[in-house]
């Protein structure tokens, strides 16, 4: 999952950006309204959090480029603001969520994977193929009875390739979803990440790469 966000106070939104990529998410961070819309132009993001009291372009502005654009991405709110108009004026320009500060960030996290889920078309929580059982609310992978530890960007391929049901996901989609905007796009990080976890998987393989075109399982 590939996560944007947007806050001005910028120990809070390293703090938030750090906690999240522990959780195996791709995230970039910026501290204003204008850097954010520049962002959703030109990257693919699955959920945006986003503070509303922005400098140089407020967060509804934001909010509603968002949604101008026709971009599946959803818009988790965030505000100092705890009264329901406020709320309910967030929700009217199109967020998807809100919640005001100060927040837990375990409800953070578990709003953030709830919005994840609708970006996406629907999926059961729990994934499983080819023996393989991914839990992404437990950060857990079972296969065949056997609990497999994996690293944050393992954990994040594997849920990509599981998404995609059989399809073939390129090495530029998972760099897109499993990692964040500073990973030099020519680095063979996928293609080792990808080594790893199958070792990790174990026998029989279930990872296949497809020449010239990308990995599924």
């Amino acid at each position: 999952m590939r996560v944007l966000v947007v806050e001005d106070e910028h120990l809070l939104a390293d703090a938030v950006a750090t906690g999240l990529r522990r959780e195996g998410m791709a995230v970039d961070v910026v501290y204003d309204g204008g850097a954010a819309e520049e962002r959703v132009e030109v990257n693919d993001y699955d959920v945006i959090v986003l503070d509303r009291d922005l400098p140089v372009l407020h967060g509804d502005d934001v909010c509603r480029r968002v949604v101008d654009l026709g971009l599946p991405t959803r818009i988790l709110m965030l505000t100092a603001a705890g009264d329901v108009s406020d709320r309910v004026e967030g929700l009217e320009i199109g967020a998807d969520d809100y919640l005001p500060k100060p927040f837990a960030f375990t409800e953070l996290v578990a709003r953030v994977r709830a919005l994840g889920r609708r970006s996406a078309p629907a999926l059961p929580p729990v994934l499983e193929h080819a023996g393989i059982r991914l839990d992404p609310n437990r950060r857990e992978v079972v296969r065949d009875g056997r609990l497999i530890h994996l690293a944050p960007k393992e954990f994040a391929v594997l849920e990509v390739l599981m998404r995609a049901e059989g399809a073939v996901v390129s090495a530029e989609q998972l760099l897109e979803k499993a990692w964040d905007e500073h990973t030099d796009p020519f680095t063979n990080v996928v293609r080792v990440t990808v080594m790893t976890l199958r070792r990790r998987l174990g026998e029989p393989p279930v990872i296949t790469t497809v020449p010239g075109a990308g990995y599924r399982i």
